[in-house]
């Protein structure tokens, strides 16, 4: 029986180290055997860390190359598409960091390429697999605080995204780039399609970090309602400075449930009365979904080890991009935007 996948990760940067990372010290069944990076330096820099021998310039070098299942494309939201069909045209198993992609006709490709391929496609969202995200979902799940009627979510992140990830000609911004991930935590939480959404932005640090970008919002709050007539809401900040913060309230029908906290370690200190008790709040995104992290990546070996599918796939990471869509749609002509005007 087979007990080992081999894997390529593709992209040598922040998210590459940080999945590397996972799978060499926490995946025993996965084993990544090559790497792909067009930036020389950080291929090697990366590549000799995590002692991956193999080491390429491009996809399409690493399969003529070399052997592996399955492939962990980590690179910017632009070049997803085209790996994505690379990969599934050889038979490659694929795990596809958030944001999915530009737009939904990328997303369909996306989707249709691993369908019709028989491979697999496993979409980023590691809240999914964070220990209580998951036990919170499943509490709601089985009717402890009762039909969901509201749900909040909030990601403020503290560092500035590249230039890339804040002009809406070659990203979706903030919605896409920092919040993806409460636009899929919201609608799992809610057990619930999007139905119509209502956006504001605004441009509050950018002079600070001479930001001179068109578009740029380094701040969002978005309503939304859902197709089951629940409510939700979140908010992004980016930069924020103060720390890495991720955390979501659901109010049910019965009563509410609370997911996560400011607090990085239970470790409290006192030694001014006037200043009063100081805790250490979680700096970084890799130190918050630490387990979510681990645990994703675990689930996709073991879903390409056992011929199962992928408990968050193509179509959750499609309805993540419809809704930042119509919630960049929603703040550039100022008024909401139901889900259909997006879809159809």
């Amino acid at each position: 029986m087979k007990n080992e996948v081999k894997l390529c990760m593709v992209g040598a940067g922040r998210v590459g180290k940080n999945h590397s990372k996972a799978i060499s010290r926490h995946v025993p069944a996965g084993k990544i055997v090559s790497l792909v990076d067009p930036a020389d330096t950080v291929l090697q820099q990366t590549g000799q860390e995590f002692d991956i021998e193999n080491r390429f310039h491009s996809l399409e070098e690493a399969i003529e190359k070399s052997d592996f299942e399955g492939v962990i494309i980590t690179t910017p939201t632009p070049t997803h598409k085209k790996l994505s069909e690379i990969a599934g045209e050889n038979k490659k198993h694929i795990f596809l960091e958030k944001p999915m992609a530009l737009n939904l006709d990328e997303c369909d490709a996306i989707i249709n390429s691993a369908e019709s391929n028989n491979v697999f496609l496993q979409i980023g969202f590691m809240r999914r697999f964070e220990p209580e995200f998951v036990v919170a979902q499943k509490r709601i799940a089985n009717g402890e605080i009762g039909n969901p009627m509201m749900v909040k979510s909030l990601t403020h992140g503290p560092g500035l995204p590249p230039a890339w990830a804040r002009d809406l000609k070659t990203s979706n911004g903030m919605l896409a780039e920092v919040n993806s991930h409460d636009w899929d935590a919201v609608r799992w939480m809610m057990g619930s399609n999007y139905e119509r959404v209502y956006a504001e932005v605004s441009n509050l640090k950018g002079e600070k970090f001479n930001v001179d970008t068109p578009n740029f919002y380094d701040t969002a709050l978005v309503n939304i309602r859902f197709e089951s007539g629940g409510l939700g809401m979140f908010s992004g900040v980016c930069p924020c400075e103060y720390g890495y913060d991720a955390r979501m309230e659901i109010i049910g029908d019965k009563g509410i449930m609370q997911i996560g906290e400011m607090q990085g370690q239970s470790v409290i200190v006192c030694t001014d009365r006037d200043q009063g008790l100081v805790t250490p709040i979680y700096r970084t995104w890799p130190q918050r979904f630490a387990w979510g992290y681990i645990y994703e990546l675990e689930h996709f070996v073991h879903c390409i080890l056992n011929g199962e599918s992928p408990k968050v796939g193509g179509r959750d990471g499609r309805w993540a991009v419809a809704g930042v869509l119509a919630g960049t749609k929603s703040f550039q002509e100022e008024r909401p935007v139901y889900l259909h005007e997006i879809m159809d």
